[in-house]
């Protein structure tokens, strides 16, 4: 037993188990490709001040639950909560934006982190798979990014997740109906934090998951009612591209999110069998975000996507993801002789991109051959020096139990062709 353990909230990744996600992660960033987002990567950390000003220093993000530290140089650093402020960072950074060619689209994934209580779904670290179009204002960019999202959760079998869809109103409108929630909220009975929050975002009061808060709350006004000309057409634009494309989805006026960054369209996906953290991804429009943390006015759009969320998700629905075999070919010598030419065919087919493993150790046949089925290969190749000495290999159809002496130079064409 080691000495040392994950540290508390967190998870290793081990085989077979992490084929899953890695499975996730590729069907979830395969739409993107084929859709003009280049992939990002960006720091594990970065400036305190990026995501206190990004996020919203009135989010539980950055009061509570971000990994904040000084270095020796006396920077101020924190782990990325999130991704959207590190990749528009980013962007502004190499200025993607002068390009000439917008939106810049791009797609990332990777770690982040939060300090939070440790529960089934919600981790202290956990992976994400986001995209951001950046420098454009277009409702089909909204539904683009949404579309997108729902092609990759189908993709993988999920079926039983919902599409929840609302607009935060812009610049112009968000005014008006932010004082006519201040002034209900300040009528409810309310502990001093909710209050003071109320005051610097009061949206943020409506994401309160308390059920104290929650109650309180069935008669707040809706933003809906606020929003103004420009931003109802926008909605209602973003609404009937989502619906001719043939993706349902549920109006949630009271959606709106744990960031303080978003404006207009917000969305989010929840999958019903996950209890409390039903929240599988989300995201929406952050047109004010870049004159946030420095840079020029650029209306952007973008999502992140639960990979643990949507592994969990699965095993909800009691989807088997078809994942490739790990291991097609295994080999297993009898003798030097044999150690160095099963070798040397073993390289050969991994050259060709089959997947082939080797008895490693010495090992007799019945320890080797103890090792070809726990490899989950289809065939396996037995030589000794009975074998080389007539020029010829054992090959064993793992699913049959059928054996069959092939010409030593011509199994690798042999594996090949069965193989397809």
């Amino acid at each position: 037993m080691s000495t040392f353990q994950a540290p508390k909230g967190t998870y290793d990744l081990i085989p077979p188990d992490s084929a899953k996600y890695l499975a996730v992660r590729e069907a979830i960033a395969a739409p993107l490709r084929n859709s003009g987002y280049g992939y990002i990567e960006t720091p594990g950390f970065e400036n305190v001040e990026l995501f206190a000003r990004g996020v919203g220093e009135s989010t539980d993000i950055v009061t509570k639950e971000m990994y904040a530290f000084e270095t020796k140089g006396g920077d101020r650093l924190a782990l990325r909560p999130e991704g959207t402020a590190s990749v528009l960072r980013a962007a502004l950074e190499a200025n993607l934006h002068k390009a000439g060619n917008l939106p810049v689209k791009l797609w990332y994934s990777g770690s982040y982190y939060r300090y939070e209580r440790p529960q089934k779904g919600r981790y202290r670290h956990f992976s994400q798979v986001g995209a951001e179009a950046i420098g454009a204002e277009d409702p089909a960019l909204d539904a683009e990014l949404i579309i997108l999202a729902d092609q990759a959760y189908r993709s993988l079998g999920l079926r039983n997740f919902r599409i929840l869809l609302n607009s935060l109103g812009d610049k112009e409108c968000r005014p008006v109906y932010r004082e006519a929630l201040q002034t209900f909220l300040r009528s409810l009975d309310l502990d001093e934090d909710t209050l003071r929050r109320a005051e610097i975002n009061p949206l943020r009061v409506l994401d309160d998951k308390r059920e104290s808060v929650q109650k309180q709350l069935g008669d707040a006004p809706l933003l809906r009612d606020y929003l103004c000309d420009a931003c109802k057409a926008y909605h209602e634009e973003v609404r009937e591209l989502i619906t001719a494309a043939g993706v349902r989805f549920e109006d949630d006026p009271k959606l709106v999110r744990g960031l303080d960054y978003y404006t207009r369209t917000t969305f989010e996906f929840v999958h019903d069998g996950l209890g409390s953290q039903s929240a599988v991804g989300g995201g929406g429009r952050y047109d004010g975000l870049s004159e946030m943390i420095g840079g020029p006015a650029l209306p952007s759009v973008g999502w992140a996507l639960g990979v643990d969320r949507t592994v969990l998700a699965l095993e909800a629905e009691g989807v088997e993801l078809e994942l490739p075999a790990a291991t097609s070919v295994f080999a297993v010598p009898l003798g030097e002789e044999a150690r160095r030419v099963l070798f040397a065919k073993v390289t050969e087919l991994r050259k060709l991109g089959v997947a082939a493993d080797f008895s490693y150790g010495a090992k007799g046949l019945k320890g080797a051959m103890k090792n070809a089925n726990r490899s989950g290969a289809r065939y396996t190749v037995v030589a000794g020096e009975r074998d080389l000495a007539e020029g010829v290999v054992q090959l064993k159809d793992m699913e049959s139990g059928e054996q069959t002496a092939i010409g030593v130079n011509e199994i690798v064409a042999e594996l090949e062709s069965r193989l397809g």
